[in-house]
């Protein structure tokens, strides 16, 4: 009978740089995991720091090679989406990577401030302030550009919000505008609810921005939910962008940069297939191939990154509690966590994940439903990207089986609540960091032990 290494290995190309099989045990990033949760316990969610490292250099290396290749004459800069990932850890690491900041909420500026108290942050660094703005998020915008980071770009998102600036910013400073781009045609809205309407776009920019000294309109932003993808919809968008981009250049000089949103996809299956280098340099080639159309200075770039960043750095696993045949066909391994508050874009989104066995890859397989422990029916995982069904090694002895999910890093803790009350208050896995020392060697430490009750009680009141 097949065992169910013989199912990954015939059904992908495996190993993969990342995920690997050595004794019977899954390995990622070179980290045993077994190791892990023999010393831990599950569920577990770790991080991988040095991902975080390796995706920034990659990118950088991707748009420096597309830049030298074309003769591009503008920069690019690589600029990380905190919302993916607020955590210290993850933004320590990021910055040692050498990248700026992109942020969508008030308290990602509490963040900044924090970070440049601590040494981690100079005052030139760009902090680009997208979202559609509360006044708390202005004020702290405010706050910092008159704390001397004049490279913080406030972009504005409606007509309005470029008055509470000019009210309290002190002297000149720098703004951005963000274009509303047009969703996906299978989308249920036509235009995204955020940025300005490109009818709108130029003539405010006469009325309100043209002629007032205080001012500069330094970058014009365009994202497209969905990520970059070699889609006719894509380049479509972005073509469009270019052109207003370059009918605004040639009435406003300061205009220099475009910020590009939305960031690479991140490998969600072992079939996954991307080609970074071409799609990179699709990007300069097309902005480049407009602007000399148009007679315009090629732009600087800004690129926000935000799963692309800190999502494959991510694993969440798991191990199977029991299993229970509940009819004549369905097979249901019940696991020590749940989806719903543990990977809740599986559950909203349907989002899929790289899943796979971390032990028994010697034992036979067999078709399973994944069960999660709340209460509600839709805690479950009974389908892959590449298949509608998992498979599982059968359990035939008393060693538990243990699962992964990969590449979780992005969203899921933020979206979950994390620290918060979950759904039938189960608690929150445990964090696990795991880093390299100077000589190669994997380490790794507990940042958060799994939430507790008195925790939760204390929210609620009790």
């Amino acid at each position: 009978m097949k065992s169910y290494f013989d199912l990954i290995d015939q059904t992908f190309d495996f190993p993969t740089g990342e995920l690997q099989v050595k004794e019977g045990e899954l390995f990622f990033h070179d980290v045993r995991l077994m190791d892990l949760i023999r010393e831990y316990g599950t569920p577990l969610r770790m991080t991988y720091l040095p991902s975080i490292e390796r995706n920034i250099a990659y990118a950088n290396t991707l748009f420096a090679e597309a830049i030298e290749k074309y003769k591009y004459q503008g920069q690019h800069t690589y600029c990380y989406s905190t919302r993916s990932s607020q955590f210290d850890f993850v933004l320590r690491r990021a910055l040692k990577a050498g990248c700026e900041i992109e942020t969508s909420s008030a308290i990602d500026l509490d963040i900044v401030l924090n970070l440049h108290e601590r040494g981690l942050i100079d005052t030139d660094a760009y902090i680009i302030c997208n979202g559609f703005k509360r006044p708390d998020y202005q004020e702290r915008i405010c706050r910092l550009i008159n704390l001397g980071f004049y490279n913080c770009i406030p972009v504005l998102d409606n007509l309005r919000e470029l008055e509470y600036y000019e009210e309290h910013i002190e002297g000149e400073f720098s703004i951005g505008m963000r274009l509303a781009a047009d969703e996906e045609p299978n989308f249920e809205f036509y235009t995204s609810r955020l940025g300005i309407r490109y009818s709108e776009a130029t003539g405010y920019y006469k009325n309100h921005i043209a002629g007032n000294p205080r001012l500069n309109l330094r970058m014009l932003h365009f994202n497209i939910d969905t990520g970059i993808k070699d889609t006719a919809y894509y380049w479509s968008e972005l073509s469009r962008f270019m052109y207003k981009y370059c009918e605004l250049k040639k009435i406003c000089p300061d205009l220099s940069f475009v910020g590009i949103g939305g960031g690479f996809p991140i490998k969600t299956s072992l079939a996954f297939d991307y080609d970074y280098s071409y799609v990179s340099g699709q990007i300069i080639e097309n902005i480049q191939w407009i602007c000399r159309k148009n007679h315009v200075q090629e732009p600087d770039i800004y690129t926000d990154f935000g799963a692309y960043t800190v999502g494959e750095s991510g694993a969440t696993v798991y191990s199977v509690m029991g299993q229970k045949l509940q009819n004549d066909k369905e097979l249901w391994y019940m696991i020590d966590g749940s989806f719903i508050t543990n990977l809740p874009d599986s559950w909203g989104l349907n989002q899929k994940y790289i899943m796979l066995a971390i032990n028994k890859w010697d034992e036979p397989f067999h078709k399973v439903n994944l069960g999660g422990l709340t209460c509600d029916s839709m805690d479950y995982y009974n389908s892959e990207a590449h298949s509608s069904e998992v498979f599982m090694p059968k359990i035939l002895d008393e060693e538990p089986l243990y699962l992964g999910f990969f590449h979780t890093g992005a969203y899921e803790d933020a979206l979950g609540g994390y620290g918060g009350i979950q759904h039938c208050l189960i608690p929150a896995p445990q964090q696990i960091i795991v880093d390299k020392d100077e000589e190669g060697n994997i380490t790794h430490e507990r940042f958060a032990e799994e939430q507790t009750a008195e925790s939760m009680l204390r929210i609620l009141g009790y």
